[in-house]
């Protein structure tokens, strides 16, 4: 009786250790890095408990670590390559190309794209997660420059530069500080506009360097115009005097992107419309850097087919239609903008048309060796201690001189 009784118990156990290990490798937690706040952490949270309940069938769940944004870069360069990071992280195109050259940071995802999933996107977002002919993440939502304007100032906002000005310099008054524009024209993020709108760059297709072109030259002239000549602009600008003049009324016109839009005061009647194209560059528009926030698998995840489940129902238009509504945001995904309640809403179609004629911020390796330069260049310009040509020569001659440096 005992044996008869501890034959099929060793059967039942025998069974129960061979299938212990099957579920337990079917049980999967992929970790998520993020560096949202507020409302948009509080719509990323939603879509994470979707996709969790979406998958729980399958054994997937997503697990998500904010990690503080001042932070965040050096954390992702010193921990994934060591195998210590997440299996997804979340950042902005601008480090890709650094991110790959360094190796063992992310994983290329092409094998498991197909057409479908590529088209679901804005072309340009799409753009900024390609480098070297190779895609690396897909685009979870985008920031772009657009103009601001207030509606008690400006009936209808100007769509030339022509009309730009002529609406600018009846609404300047410099001697009670009131000005038709204002913007942070010094920063060179935000001239790229203008530079692009010339057909400028700072990099050609071969990475070369190309800070003096002379479609930059022109762009640079054109700044100082409107800040020397016409007098639309007011001088040394920052991010607190912008905001404070467009809240007082004392400025009409506003050029920004979604991150201004916490910090106009409550009362402003404010609309958005898209960037001025330029007559002085044959009509073309101003074409602002886009930078595009991705979704990125870390190559030494263990859990990639999953991390790629996870990136792919991020991006997907379900999950995109939460991030605007619930989060704010301007999702890359082209069909969540036919929904009515995104479809409906001014300010996230104001954004959605601008970022048409963008430019994706340039990611490869070298950009980082551009900044300095054309910060100097910028503020030397606008303080006229030296000419456009001579300044973007400078600035030519040491991105020239600093990625020299960085290859060695």
């Amino acid at each position: 009786m005992r044996r008869q009784r501890l034959i099929p118990t060793l059967g039942i156990l025998t069974a129960a250790l061979v299938l212990l290990p099957a579920l337990a490798a079917a049980q999967t937690e992929i970790l998520v890095w993020h560096s949202y706040r507020g409302d948009e952490r509080t719509a990323f949270e939603k879509v994470v408990a979707n996709f969790n309940a979406a998958m729980k069938d399958e054994g997937i769940s997503a697990k998500t670590l904010a990690v503080p944004y001042d932070a965040y870069a050096d954390k992702i360069s010193a921990a994934v390559p060591r195998g210590k990071g997440p299996d997804v992280f979340i950042y902005a195109q601008d480090r890709l190309g650094g991110w790959v050259e360094a190796g063992n940071t992310i994983e290329p995802i092409d094998f498991f794209l197909d057409e479908e999933i590529e088209g679901r996107y804005i072309p340009s977002t799409m753009k900024a997660m390609r480098y070297q002919d190779t895609i690396w993440g897909l685009p979870v939502n985008f920031k772009v420059v657009t103009l601001y304007y207030n509606k008690k100032l400006v009936g209808k906002p100007p769509a030339t530069s022509g009309e730009l000005v002529a609406v600018a310099k009846k609404l300047t008054d410099s001697a009670v500080g009131k000005f038709g524009l204002a913007y942070w024209f010094s920063d060179f993020y935000y001239h790229a506009g203008l530079m692009n709108a010339f057909g400028g760059g700072v990099f050609d297709a071969a990475r070369k360097p190309t800070m003096n072109l002379p479609a930059n030259v022109k762009s640079m002239e054109l700044l100082l115009k409107w800040f020397e000549v016409d007098k639309i602009l007011p001088a040394e600008p920052s991010t607190a005097l912008i905001t404070n003049l467009f809240n007082e009324g004392r400025a009409a016109m506003v050029f920004s992107g979604p991150w201004f839009l916490g910090e106009i005061a409550e009362g402003v009647d404010y609309g958005l419309a898209p960037l001025p194209t330029i007559d002085e560059a044959g009509g073309q528009p101003m074409r602002p850097w886009v930078t595009v926030e991705g979704a990125y698998i870390a190559q030494p995840s263990k859990h990639k087919d999953e991390a790629f489940e996870f990136i792919s129902f991020l991006t997907g238009v379900g999950s995109a239609t939460i991030m605007a509504v619930d989060g704010r945001q301007t999702p890359a995904n082209k069909a969540a903008y036919d929904n009515p309640q995104v479809a409906g809403d001014e300010i996230l179609q104001a954004f959605r048309k601008q970022v048409d004629v963008g430019v994706p911020m340039p990611n490869i390796a070298e950009m980082t060796m551009m900044w300095s330069p054309a910060t100097t260049a910028m503020n030397v310009i606008v303080r006229k201690t030296a000419s456009p040509k001579t300044a973007l020569d400078n600035a030519q001659k040491e991105v020239t001189e600093r990625i020299a440096s960085l290859h060695k």
